[in-house]
């Protein structure tokens, strides 16, 4: 493994936050959402995921794996001290706007939804905000984990 150990250590924290940032920040911005009348989503979703068959809300924590190792990667690139405004900035634009735009133009019409919720600002909003918050989410266990277990 040798000189690849770091940079499979970092995909593997950047994974595991991407994962536990789903249910934790996304799910739960998405909840409140849902509580407030915003959006009649369901967080937390047990229903099978059509590609995977696994409940939604684990499918959801796997992609938000993929996504956390993406997210770090370009936050690495852009930000590599990993601190300070222009990190958490970075964070969440990309993290607001990568997955928002693979959602409304990859996986929505793959599920036979209309591109982009069909404009509606309210959805594009609260995908906007949800996944804002899943990418808080994401750099700040990411950032916590390598501080513990450096480098």
């Amino acid at each position: 493994m040798g000189e690849y150990a770091p940079v499979a250590k970092r995909f593997l924290i950047a994974f595991v936050a991407g994962c536990i940032a789903v249910p934790v920040f996304h799910q739960s911005l998405l909840a409140l959402f849902t509580a407030i009348g915003t959006v009649s989503a369901a967080p937390y979703s047990s229903a099978p995921a059509a590609v995977t068959g696994l409940p939604q809300v684990v499918s959801r924590a796997l992609l938000g794996g993929v996504y956390g190792v993406a997210l770090v990667i370009l936050l690495e690139r852009l930000v590599p001290h990993r601190s300070g405004p222009a990190f958490w900035i970075a964070a969440l634009g990309i993290g607001a706007v990568l997955p928002s735009i693979v959602a409304w133009f990859i996986i929505e019409p793959i599920k036979g939804q209309p591109l982009a919720s069909g404009g509606d600002p309210t959805q594009l909003g609260v995908a906007l905000a949800t996944n804002a918050a899943w990418a808080a989410g994401t750099a700040g266990i990411y950032s916590f984990v390598r501080l513990l277990w450096a480098p």
